[in-house]
């Protein structure tokens, strides 16, 4: 998948045209939709834009549109020419569709006020008057009628004649070989009719045997007296069938001379049917036709996501005027990768002549590359961790980058260590400004808010959030840099208090450190700090007191240790915290959080030392054996979990084995098992 179909999927287009394919009516026009692309061509847009607006215009004013679904005439149109001679079902489909070419080109005829542009196309349609009066004609209810040809009349005349006279005759042949018979019955094989006559008394009916049933008692005869009539029949048969050849022959010749007029039809209907497509799309949602301009630009105004529908909270963002850059900021689910969403898909739908769901103002450049780097990038097939994703999307738009292009860049800096992250966003960023393309980036770090607020050409914006919720608004806010509220979120879900308060504590001290160092390290709004492994009582250390703590080993504990118990002494106050972190001589406890040193990281205690010292400690889901001078107490259970009688199999055990255990408690379950994962 190349960059452009990457973009196409991320940004949705391609569910678009999937929703604007399935309101053609006909294959020819749905596969105009399913092939249709944006472009870059001002006057081509502009030209699709107005039959989408006149599509629209016409549906809204309640005119039913005689569109064709052209059944059977793709297969028509592809053997047209190639001396084909075609059923009688056949030419009736090509009858019905001319009629219903006829009846557009009238329909449009009477809107031209509406619709003046599209209903000239219906100009360019023949109703090919000659052929269509032929075939009406000639062919009804899929068979030829006696007005086809006077022979044909005649011929069908002596049929009917010959089929009387041996109906009459076969009546009589019953009545006189009633004895003979095993039913008064006349039936037909092989296309003659014959009568059941008993095996033991054949000789009495004189006649042919053209079969016999199963069991062998009953023969199938076709009498003597009605053989000759038969022969006349089958005889009038053949010369209908050869009469019928040559009339459908000759219809299938005046057709074929049409074959121009009958190819700009179908290429006409098609085209209405995906004008039409576009315009129901467009009536959806309730889109607006937007102002282009010959500048690489954009302004939306309260425009929506089209597939969000009236959920959708409306986005008003510009691009383009006053700077080309636009920084979007703000919590997580908070709306930013949809706002970029809208953006992009807005305007790939621009280009490609649909309606827009936005309000008047709204206004459009063309852009000659629209791609996005949205979304974690993962790909297994391709080898791609997800800061590989990033740098390949990025390398592609430093190549593509310059003033007709339209970037769409989602988390900048994720996936990779926030210094260097940060430092090669801005760079990209910077770059892209340089070269004159228009870019959208969503992003949490502080540092590329302070870029876009210090950069001319750059602009910060928000995603409103509401204090006293918590809770999202989806809305954009231009000129201002957002919070991610990682700690309001965290306290809404429902975090422990006391991991809370330490996150804060931590975050404060953290901001001190960085401001004492001039910036040397990121500051990812609470998001990129990683505590430093010490005691809760010693988050007000100074650095230098915090440091010592990860050098590892027992000893480093308990001179920490000391250390804030004297400076708790001395100021009087913090005994709950000091007793609530267990210290090194103390036993853990299954649920005690506990800092492993060779990961840098904390975890939670599944099982206490053995006697050999190994303490289990459940990490990300996983359970992994360390021996207790590799750990450093860190909060104690009673400060994570509420009340002593806590059930931790919430904490170690997945839902669905809890689920099983307690069904398993109640009754017998043949065949269940609960699989735990291997301890390592």
């Amino acid at each position: 998948m190349n960059h452009k179909e990457s973009a196409l999927k991320l940004l949705e287009f391609t569910q678009i045209k999937a929703k604007m394919a399935a309101f053609a009516v006909s294959p020819a026009g749905r596969a105009l939709a399913e092939s249709h692309e944006p472009t870059d061509e001002l006057r081509r847009v502009a030209a699709l834009l107005k039959e989408t607006e006149e599509a629209a215009a016409l549906l809204a004013s309640g005119a039913s549109v005689p569109l064709s679904a052209m059944e059977g005439i793709d297969p028509f149109m592809a053997l047209l020419g190639k001396g084909r001679i075609y059923t009688e079902s056949e030419l009736e489909q090509l009858s019905v569709w001319l009629a219903s070419v006829s009846q557009m080109k009238k329909y449009m005829d009477n809107k031209r006020h509406i619709a003046p542009t599209i209903a000239a196309y219906a100009d360019s349609m023949h109703e090919c008057r000659d052929l269509r009066e032929e075939l009406v004609r000639c062919i009804r209810f899929g068979r030829l009628t006696d007005q086809a040809s006077p022979y044909l009349a005649d011929i069908r005349r002596h049929i009917y004649a010959a089929e009387q006279r041996i109906e009459k005759k076969m009546e009589q042949t019953l009545t006189k070989y009633r004895s003979a018979l095993q039913e008064q019955l006349v039936t037909k094989r092989r296309g003659r009719l014959v009568i059941q006559v008993k095996r033991e008394l054949r000789k009495q009916v004189p006649g042919t045997v053209w079969d016999e049933s199963a069991s062998g008692q009953t023969l199938f005869v076709e009498p003597a007296d009605v053989a000759e009539l038969q022969l006349e029949l089958q005889q009038l048969l053949a010369d209908e069938e050869r009469e019928r050849t040559v009339i459908l022959s000759g219809l299938s010749e005046l057709a074929e001379g049409y074959a121009h007029e009958l190819s700009q039809n179908v290429e006409a209907m098609a085209s209405f049917d995906f004008i039409m497509a576009r315009g129901k799309l467009g009536c959806e949602y309730g889109g607006i036709s937007p102002r282009l301009s010959e500048n690489p630009v954009i302004r939306i105004v309260n425009g929506r996501h089209p597939l969000l529908g009236e959920k959708a909270v409306p986005l008003n963002a510009e691009l383009g005027y006053g700077y080309k850059q636009l920084i979007i900021t703000g919590p997580n689910t908070g709306g930013k990768t949809v706002a970029l969403k809208t953006i992009g898909l807005l305007a790939l739908m621009v280009q490609s002549g649909l309606l827009v769901p936005a309000e008047a103002g709204t206004e459009f450049g063309l852009f000659r590359h629209i791609m996005a780097d949205l979304g974690d990038g993962q790909s297994l097939e391709q080898s791609l961790s997800t800061f590989s994703s990033h740098l390949t999307a990025v390398k592609a738009m430093l190549d593509a980058a310059g003033p007709r292009s339209l970037f769409l860049l989602d988390e900048l800096a994720a996936g990779t260590d926030p210094s260097e992250g940060i430092a090669l966003s801005v760079a990209v960023l910077e770059t892209l400004l340089e070269s004159g393309t228009l870019t959208a980036a969503s992003t949490h770090f502080n540092e590329i808010k302070a870029y876009a607020a210090r950069t001319p050409g750059c602009m910060n914006a928000r995603m409103t959030f509401d204090p006293e919720t918590l809770r999202p608004l989806y809305a954009m806010e231009t000129g201002e840099a957002g919070e991610s509220h990682a700690f309001a979120i965290a306290r809404r879900i429902g975090l422990p208090l006391a991991v809370m308060n330490r996150a804060e504590r931590w975050y404060e001290s953290a901001r001190r450190r960085n401001a004492a160092e001039s910036g040397s390290g990121p500051v990812n709004d609470a998001e990129s700090i990683e505590p430093t492994p010490v005691p809760m009582s010693e988050v007000e250390a100074p650095a230098a007191d915090m440091s010592s703590a990860e050098s590892g080993g027992e000893g480093a504990c308990e001179r920490n240790g000391s250390a804030a118990k004297r400076r708790h002494s001395d100021k009087g106050s913090g005994k709950s915290d000091a007793k609530a972190v267990k210290r090194p001589g103390e036993p853990f406890e299954k649920g005690d959080a506990v800092w492993i040193y060779p990961l840098r990281r904390s975890g939670i205690v599944f099982r206490p030392a053995d006697e050999r010292g190994d303490v289990i400690v459940q990490v990300e889901g996983r359970k992994l054996t360390f021996n207790r001078k590799r750990l450093k107490p860190y909060i104690k259970r009673e400060k994570l979990y509420p009340g002593s009688d806590y059930d931790m199999d919430i904490v170690f055990d997945t839902k669905e084995n809890r689920k099983l255990r307690k069904m398993m408690s109640r009754k017998y379950m043949e065949g269940a098992s609960i699989v735990t994962p291997p301890e390592q």
